[in-house]
C-alpha cells in the first residue's frame, strides 16, 4: 500500500523462491482437519482464522519477506475474505506486542512450552489485549485450535488456564521496549538516546492511520472530507479510515495515492519543476515516481524488480500520469543520459517502516547494516554520475541506522566535492521541526508527531551539484 520498499537489495537479503518457501514451510503449524471430518463449520471458521494469524506470525518470524509469502499458503489462502483480513490483524498485533505477550507468559509458564503451543497463547493474548475480542472467545478457539494437533493436544488444559488466569488476574505490568528485539534497542538507545528510544517503543505498539498523496490539482480538504481524515502538513491527507482502499472515495477517479507523509518528503525537498528531466532510481513501489510525474517532470522510473514495478504501472493508468519505466540496476544502466535531477530512494533495512511492517524489526539483522550500506554507497556514486552540472540529488532511506543515513552522506561528500548540502526547510517540506539536523539533514523517527499518529522513519538529504 504505502511508499515503503520493505527491503533489503533489490532482489538480495529476502525469502523467495524455492528457499523462501521451504523457511516459510516450518512456519505453517499444524495442518487444517481433512475434509470429511465431522465438525461444526461456524466454529471451524473461527479457528481456522486462529490458526492462519499463527501461520503469518511464524513466517514473519522466519525472515524477512516471510508473511507475504504466508499470504499464498492453503491455510490462509483458503479462508473467505474477511477471515484473512482477521488472520492478519491479529498476526500484526501479536508481532507489535510480542516482547509484552511473551513477558505475560512467561510470568505464568512454570518451563517452555513447545513453539506450537506459543504461538497458540500469542494468538489469543493478541485478540484479547490489543484486539479486543471477547475473552471467551479467544479462550475457546484457542483450545479447539490446540486440541486439532496431536502435538498440542496435551498441552490444550495449559492454554485454557494460562489464558483464564490472564483474564480473571489481568495482564499484570510490560514494558513497550521490550516488544523491540535487543540488539535494535541497544543502537537506537545509543543513536538518539534513552527519551527518543521510550518514544520509538511506544510507536511501535501502535497500528498507523493512512496516509494520501493528492495531485496538485485537487483540493487535499476535499479529499480529507470524502474520507473522514485530515490534511496534514505539506499537504497529505491522513485518515483512520480502514478497509479496501479501492472502495474509497477518489481512488478510481485517480485523485490520489497511499503514501505515508514522511515517504513524501524528499520529492518536496528536490523540488521538481515541470518539463525538468529527472531519475528516480530503485523507485518501486512508485509512490515518490507519482509526485515527480504529477509536478510535470519528465520522468524515468528504474528499479531492477519488475514484479515491484507492477504497482507503479497501475497507479499510472489509475491516476492518468506518465513516466517511462526502465527494469535494471542502477549501476548497471548503460543510458548516456544525464539529468537535471536525481532521486535514489535506495534499498535499506527499512527499520523506519515498522509501524506498517514491525516484522522488519524481526527480520533484519546486525549484519544487514553493513551489506546494504555498501550496496548504498555504490549507488550513490552511480546517482552522481547522473546528476548535470547545477543539478540536485536527494538520497533517502526508510532505516535509522546512521551507517545507512548520516554515514552515508558524509563519507559521499568526501569523495565528492562537487556536491554540497542543500538545507532543508522542515516547516516548508510538510515534515517535523525537530527532524532538521545541523548538517541541513532530515532525520525524520517515527515517534514524531505522536499526538498526529506518529509517520515513518527516514533519512532525507538533497546535494547540489556545483561544478
Amino acid at each position: 500500500m504505502a511508499d515503503q520498499k520493505g527491503r533489503g537489495p533489490k532482489g538480495e537479503g529476502r525469502n523467495s523462491g524455492a528457499r523462501g518457501r521451504r523457511v516459510a514451510e516450518k512456519a505453517r503449524g499444524p495442518r487444517p482437519p481433512r475434509p470429511d471430518a465431522p465438525r461444526d463449520e461456524a466454529a471451524d471458521i473461527g479457528v481456522e482464522a486462529r490458526q492462519a494469524a499463527g501461520v503469518l506470525l511464524n513466517a514473519a518470524l522466519e525472515g524477512r519477506g516471510g508473511l507475504d509469502a504466508a499470504q499464498s499458503f492453503r491455510e490462509v489462502a483458503g479462508l473467505p475474505g474477511p477471515d484473512r483480513a482477521f488472520a492478519r490483524a491479529v498476526a500484526m498485533a501479536a508481532l507489535r506486542r510480542l516482547g509484552e505477550i511473551d513477558q505475560i507468559l512467561d510470568r505464568r509458564l512454570q518451563k517452555a512450552p513447545p513453539a506450537a503451543v506459543r504461538t497458540i497463547l500469542r494468538v489469543a493474548l493478541a485478540q484479547t489485549l490489543v484486539l479486543e475480542t471477547p475473552a471467551f472467545a479467544a479462550v475457546s478457539t484457542a483450545v479447539k485450535l490446540a486440541e486439532r494437533d496431536p502435538k498440542t493436544r496435551p498441552y490444550k488444559n495449559l492454554v485454557n488456564a494460562v489464558l483464564r488466569s490472564v483474564g480473571r488476574d489481568g495482564p499484570g505490568l510490560t514494558t513497550a521496549e521490550s516488544n523491540l528485539p535487543d540488539w535494535i534497542a541497544a543502537r537506537w538507545r545509543a543513536t538518539y538516546g534513552e527519551a527518543a528510544l521510550a518514544g520509538l517503543a511506544l510507536a511501535a505498539r501502535e497500528e498507523p492511520p493512512t496516509d494520501l498523496s493528492v495531485k496538485p490539482d485537487v483540493d487535499p480538504a476535499a479529499v480529507a472530507d470524502a474520507v473522514d481524515g485530515e490534511v496534514l502538513p505539506g499537504g497529505a491527507v491522513r485518515t483512520g479510515r480502514r478497509g479496501d482502499i479501492a472502495t474509497w472515495p477518489g481512488f478510481d477517479d485517480g485523485t490520489w495515492w497511499v503514501q505515508d507523509a514522511a515517504a513524501a518528503v524528499p520529492v518536496r525537498l528536490l523540488d521538481p519543476k515541470p518539463g525538468e528531466a529527472i531519475a528516480d532510481l530503485c523507485a518501486a513501489p512508485g509512490g515518490k515516481t507519482l509526485q515527480l510525474a504529477a509536478a510535470g517532470a519528465s520522468v524515468v522510473a528504474l528499479d531492477r524488480s519488475d514484479k515491484r514495478l507492477n504497482r507503479l504501472r497501475q497507479n499510472l493508468e489509475r491516476t492518468g500520469l506518465e513516466a517511462e519505466i526502465v527494469v535494471t540496476p542502477a549501476e548497471d544502466w548503460d543510458d548516456p543520459r544525464a539529468f537535471d535531477a536525481v532521486l535514489l530512494d535506495a534499498p535499506c533495512t527499512a527499520t523506519g517502516t515498522f509501524r506498517r511492517n514491525p516484522e522488519v524489526l524481526r527480520a533484519t539483522r546486525p549484519a544487514d547494516v553493513a551489506k546494504l550500506a555498501d550496496v548504498q554507497h555504490r549507488l550513490l556514486d552511480a546517482a552522481a554520475g547522473r546528476v548535470k552540472p547545477g543539478g540536485r540529488l536527494v538520497y533517502c532511506v526508510c532505516s535509522l541506522e546512521r551507517e545507512e543515513g548520516e554515514t552515508q552522506i558524509i563519507a559521499f561528500l568526501r569523495r565528492n566535492p562537487a556536491f554540497r548540502t542543500a538545507p532543508a526547510d522542515p516547516a516548508a517540506l510538510g515534515a517535523p521541526v525537530e527532524a532538521l539536523t545541523p548538517e541541513g539533514w532530515l532525520r525524520i523517527l517515527p515517534s514524531m508527531w505522536a499526538e498526529k499518529g506518529g509517520l515513518d522513519g527516514f533519512f532525507v538529504a538533497r546535494l547540489d551539484r556545483v561544478a
